[in-house]
C-alpha cells in the first residue's frame, strides 16, 4: 500500500505542474530550445568591471520551453567532486558554491526577459524576478539569447 501512495503522491505532483504551466500563455521565438553555457559574466555598471563569476569555462544550460517555463543549471569551472559517493559536509558547502539552479516560468518584452523564480538552489530566489537584458536588437528579432549573463552560448 505505502508504494500505491508514493505514486499517487507523484502523480498529484506532476498533475499540478501541469495545471501550474497551462495558466501561463503560450510563447514562440528564437528564445525557445537549450542552450550550452559557454560564459558567466557579470559587470559592474559603476565602474565597468566585468567578472567571470563562475570560471573561464563553466557548464550548465537554459531552457526556454513554448509553455512559457525555463530553467537554469550552471556549474563553476573545475568544480571538484566529493571523494566518495555521498559528500563530507565540508564537500557540500564546495559543491554548493559551485552552483546556481533554478526554475519557473519567463516573460519577454523588447530586449528584456524576465525569469519569475518558481524553485531554486537558493530559497532567497523563489518567488522573485530575474531579469536579463539584452544591449543588441530585441530577442524576438534574435538567433541568440539575451547576452547579459549567458554571454556566449550554442543551442543543443
Amino acid at each position: 500500500m505505502k508504494g500505491a501512495s508514493i505514486a499517487l503522491g507523484c502523480a498529484l505532483l506532476l498533475g499540478n505542474a501541469g495545471a501550474h504551466a497551462q495558466q501561463h500563455q503560450t510563447c514562440a521565438g528564437p528564445q525557445l530550445g537549450t542552450w550550452a553555457l559557454r560564459s558567466f559574466t557579470t559587470e559592474d555598471l559603476e565602474t565597468g568591471e566585468r567578472t567571470d563569476l563562475l570560471g573561464e569555462h563553466p557548464s550548465g544550460y537554459l531552457s526556454y520551453g513554448p509553455d512559457c517555463r525555463m530553467y537554469a543549471i550552471l556549474i563553476k569551472d573545475n568544480r571538484k567532486g566529493p571523494a566518495a559517493f555521498v559528500p563530507t559536509d565540508p564537500e557540500k558547502a564546495e559543491l554548493y558554491s559551485g552552483l546556481i539552479a533554478y526554475a519557473g516560468s519567463y516573460t519577454i518584452d523588447g530586449d528584456k526577459v524576465s525569469h519569475h523564480v518558481d524553485a531554486s538552489w537558493n530559497q532567497a530566489w523563489t518567488g522573485t524576478g530575474l531579469d536579463r537584458h539584452d544591449p543588441g536588437p530585441s530577442v524576438q528579432d534574435r538567433r541568440q539569447l539575451p547576452a547579459h549573463s549567458y554571454d556566449a552560448r550554442e543551442k543543443r
